[in-house]
């Protein structure tokens, strides 16, 4: 049962208490969704930066400077660092845990390691959900640090006010092939290990492709800000061009509509799932098997889920 003591520990940010809402909401515990509901009127307050790129990168490397830089600012900072999911245990990898061990002592911060549990947008679809806890906790900014895997990884801009793309010089070769990916949703990049070489012909390719991007004096162009993770180079002008970005949102009157349009597909979302799970809890999956048997497999497969659907509306919507 859900307390009153419980939500105030959680708003004056008690990390035992964040941490435990945190485990009941990504475990889908009973008390998951009254947690979600209870903190609504307490989010909206923290920046949310997505922070992503291809494996190698150094994506954790700029997040960990990153979280330096924000705490030397007196603000405080949530990271969400989405790791691959192990094949064995179904588990995050939890290495960026470990990489970021430093920061996690810090009072100001708080991590929290997600395993993707397949999902191909590279965010655990809890992600979103541990950010509102976050953001009620009273964190300034929550920072996701997601799996680089290409394309797919797009579900990144359902979560991020701000999407951050970390390359390195070698990435060039393969900038062409993620264009309708990562180059898509980036608001702008980072080029990390710049010290190496093809740093500027790297620089000079995503130059180029970004110009092909409708645009007009009025349009936000992705900039690329040059940095070397390891030694904090560049991390002050990543810091600034975060908060050049949110102000042209502000400015143009972007942040709120993008925020309402995210909350509309993520209502959207939540619809499709508990749809999703009341069809299947009422023993269609069962009846599947034996209509399959019975019919020696002569029934199509879209006869069949016609019919599962309208006795699925039959039973739950026309029933009076």
């Amino acid at each position: 049962m859900l307390t009153e003591n419980f939500l105030q520990n959680l708003y004056n940010r008690n990390k035992r208490t964040t941490a435990r809402a945190i485990t009941l909401v990504e475990s889908e515990y009973p008390e998951a969704e009254e947690i979600l509901k209870s903190i609504f009127g307490k989010i909206g307050n923290a920046y949310r930066i997505g922070i992503t790129g291809p494996p190698g990168a150094g994506k954790s490397t700029i997040t960990n400077q990153l979280t330096k830089y924000f705490r030397k600012l007196n603000k405080t900072v949530a990271v969400i660092a989405v790791d691959p999911t192990s094949p064995f245990t179904g588990g995050a990898l939890l290495g960026d845990r470990v990489r970021m061990s430093e920061i996690g002592r810090d009072e100001g911060v708080f991590i929290r390691s997600m395993a993707t549990r397949g999902s191909l947008g590279g965010l655990n679809k809890k992600a979103i959900d541990t950010a509102d806890i976050l953001d009620a906790a009273g964190y300034d900014y929550v920072i996701f640090e997601t799996v680089g895997v290409g394309q797919s990884e797009l579900d990144i801009v359902q979560a991020a006010d701000t999407t951050i793309v970390v390359l390195v010089p070698e990435s060039g070769d393969s900038v062409q092939a993620m264009k309708a990916g990562l180059m898509e949703i980036a608001d702008f990049f980072v080029l990390n290990k710049s010290d190496r070489p093809g740093a500027d012909q790297a620089v000079t390719s995503l130059k180029t492709i970004l110009m092909f991007k409708p645009h007009d004096e009025h349009s936000w162009l992705p900039n690329i800000i040059k940095a070397i993770g390891t030694e904090n180079v560049g991390i002050s002008d990543i810091a600034d061009e975060i908060s050049r970005h949110r102000n042209y949102l502000i400015e143009k009157e972007l942040f709120q509509k993008k925020r309402y349009e995210k909350l509309s597909n993520r209502i959207q979302t939540i619809v499709e799932s508990k749809l999703i799970k009341q069809l299947w809890s009422n023993g269609n999956d069962k009846r599947i098997l034996d209509e399959i048997h019975s019919a020696n497999q002569s029934i199509s497969p879209y006869q069949l889920a016609e019919e599962i659907i309208n006795s699925f509306k039959g039973s739950n919507f026309e029933r009076k």
